[in-house]
């Protein structure tokens, strides 16, 4: 599908009232509305992804990543997005789309080995490494976000993930670390690998934005994988991220925390729920306030 296909065109502003899939006081709200830990933890969730031959095949075999991999990044963008902040029923025929492509999906790895998109274990991994690189990228380059949060975060995402057919969503970091470890005995160098770093580099995503800042972004990537993932994809000293990196990425990953960007979905999805548009930008203890409030106002409850 084109970046325009009105498959993923999402209007998240309307219709007025209709809930999201994540509710609003979700951390999921909170991780979603910054775009440097998306970028950061969108490049990293492809790395561990790709680190199985299965998906790697899948992907480079089945979609336009060959001749079209900024189109098709935005598009899984978009519909993360939907998940997160699009009303429900938008968020629903999305991801219905998404399916049914995915269903198309077979094929053989270079060494054989059958797979398909729709394979339990394929799908829960996918699930896996978006929600814990989106996550892990807010805490290590935005601001750290505590146990219960964390927990909450992944509770949060189930009703997303199980419309895409994941049958073992994360509860904890337990679970994605009892995950990878089954999986990491498969997981292998490859030039594909190599060349999807190349491409985020090249800055082609975002063509306003400074080369050295994709190249910044890609490090912080590769930091974000576990030390024995990165040892098999063989991403070495050339891939650590430098003392420049850090002092620069975490005041850009905490600026873009207090842009609030009236075009942004966080903030036309809270429009659209009769909240503030910065709803996504406030504490926890103001937004539980701000919903007293507007539970009172809409006749919810009693006011005191």
């Amino acid at each position: 599908m084109a970046a325009t296909d009105p498959g993923y065109q999402v209007d998240y502003a309307r219709p007025v009232g209709e809930a999201s899939l994540v509710p609003p006081t979700s951390p999921q709200w909170r991780v979603f509305k910054n775009p440097v830990a998306i970028a950061i933890g969108g490049v990293a969730a492809v790395l561990l992804e790709f680190a199985d031959a299965r998906i790697r095949s899948g992907v480079w075999d089945h979609s336009t990543y060959k001749v079209d991999p900024i189109g098709r990044s935005k598009r899984t963008g978009v519909a993360a997005m939907a998940g997160v902040f699009g009303p429900a029923s938008t968020a629903r025929r999305i991801i219905g789309g998404v399916n049914r492509m995915h269903r198309k999906v077979t094929g053989e790895t270079p060494t054989g080995e059958a797979y398909r998109a729709l394979d339990p274990d394929l799908l829960d991994w996918v699930s896996a490494t978006a929600a814990y690189g989106f996550l892990e990228a807010y805490h290590r380059f935005v601001a750290p976000l505590s146990e219960a949060e964390r927990r909450d975060y992944y509770r949060d995402g189930e009703p997303v993930v199980r419309l895409y057919g994941v049958e073992n969503p994360l509860t904890s970091d337990a679970d994605f670390f009892a995950m990878l470890d089954h999986l990491l005995p498969r997981f292998e160098a490859h030039p594909i690998n190599l060349e999807f770093l190349a491409i985020i580099q090249s800055g082609k995503a975002a063509p306003a934005v400074p080369r050295f800042l994709h190249r910044a972004l890609a490090r912080a990537a590769v930091s974000l994988l576990p030390d024995e993932v990165r040892r098999r994809l063989e991403l070495g000293a050339a891939f650590d991220l430098t003392r420049a990196d850090r002092l620069m990425l975490r005041p850009a990953g905490r600026l873009a925390d207090r842009v609030r960007d009236r075009r942004s979905p966080a903030w036309q999805a809270a429009q659209r729920l009769g909240l503030p548009g910065d709803f996504a930008w406030l504490s926890s203890a103001a937004q539980k306030r701000m919903l007293g409030q507007h539970a009172v106002a809409q006749g919810a409850v009693p006011a005191t």
